[in-house]
């Protein structure tokens, strides 16, 4: 039996795992002159998709954090090709108002001209010296929450120091089972890989619903970064996971804590704002040509987000 084809050949391992890339960029914002890159309104520039579940929580915490005035934000077209995420005029994305580029690969060769990854979102891009200043969520969730102060809301904290050390591994736990356990079983392509992948991604998901039951959030009583790590994954499960990736064993709509924790955030202020089911499914369903060949997005789920969540 021939091996199945990869989606991202540079990126599986040859038993079948899908192995991602590590970040190209992670260079620093800091207040204290260590670093070429200083805080400044209007200096730094946020690329995104809508589509993508890494980006979508820089935008989130973007917000949260009220940056929006000091850190502009693109939205790159949400179906992808051979060369990578697109500038395009649209309702709900644009053309590049920085630098007019037409792909934002365009924007990784200016700052490395021998790059030869695959271009990600997010981008935060210093539009003073014209280059990617990061291309981590993590970087630049940390960056937005600690160091921006001045120009957003300085009461807003994701990141409290009193449960650094518990935050710090249940983030590692949720990226590692949840965040990158969707793709380890949806980018398989061996048999055994996918459903060891698939078996770990629900034993995880079980453990955060029996943790849910005695707690509103991960940590208390409001959001810390790691609801919005666990909230991106979430809220494309039942839309695109469970189909597109095979991810079937359960919906996140059949767990008791689960769905309505997810609810819960969803019904924050500013964060439906945030999601936009048309840019996932088209992404996925339209972009991973190596999984859905026809590209026809479906039509469901019908989920109702908007509903009491009962967890006050």
């Amino acid at each position: 039996m021939p091996k199945s084809s990869s989606q991202f050949p540079k990126e599986q391992s040859a038993s079948g795992e899908f192995e991602r890339q590590e970040d190209a960029f992670r260079a620093w914002i800091s207040r204290d002159g260590s670093t070429p890159f200083a805080p400044e309104a209007g200096r730094y520039h946020l690329y995104i998709s809508f589509a993508c579940p890494w980006a979508h929580r820089t935008l989130i915490v973007r917000d949260a954090k009220r940056l929006t005035e000091a850190i502009g934000v693109t939205v790159v077209d949400p179906v992808r090709d051979e060369r990578g995420w697109a500038f395009r005029d649209g309702p709900d994305h644009s053309r590049d108002p920085i630098n007019d580029f037409a792909f934002l690969r365009d924007a990784y060769l200016a700052t490395d001209p021998q790059f030869d990854g695959r271009p990600t979102v997010p981008v935060l891009w210093d539009c003073r010296t014209g280059v990617i200043v990061n291309n981590s969520e993590d970087d630049i969730c940390r960056m937005f929450n600690d160091v921006f102060n001045e120009f957003g809301d300085p009461e807003v904290d994701l990141f409290p120091a009193e449960i650094e050390k518990d935050h710090r591994a249940l983030n590692d736990f949720l990226y590692e089972r949840i965040n990158n356990g969707v793709y380890e079983a949806g980018f398989a392509t061996n048999q055994a890989v996918y459903e060891k992948a698939a078996r770990a991604l629900f034993d995880a998901l079980d453990q955060m619903d029996a943790r849910l039951e005695r707690t509103r959030y991960l940590f208390g009583d409001r959001p810390v970064e790691a609801d919005w790590r666990f909230f991106c994954t979430l809220i494309r499960f039942d839309a695109v996971y469970h189909g597109h990736f095979k991810c079937n064993v359960r919906r996140i709509e059949d767990y008791p804590n689960l769905s309505g924790y997810l609810r819960d955030l969803y019904q924050l202020p500013g964060v439906a704002e945030t999601v936009k089911f048309d840019h996932i499914k088209r992404h996925y369903y339209m972009t991973h040509d190596q999984i859905n060949p026809t590209r026809i997005v479906p039509i469901g789920p019908e989920l109702d987000l908007n509903r009491p969540h009962g967890r006050g």
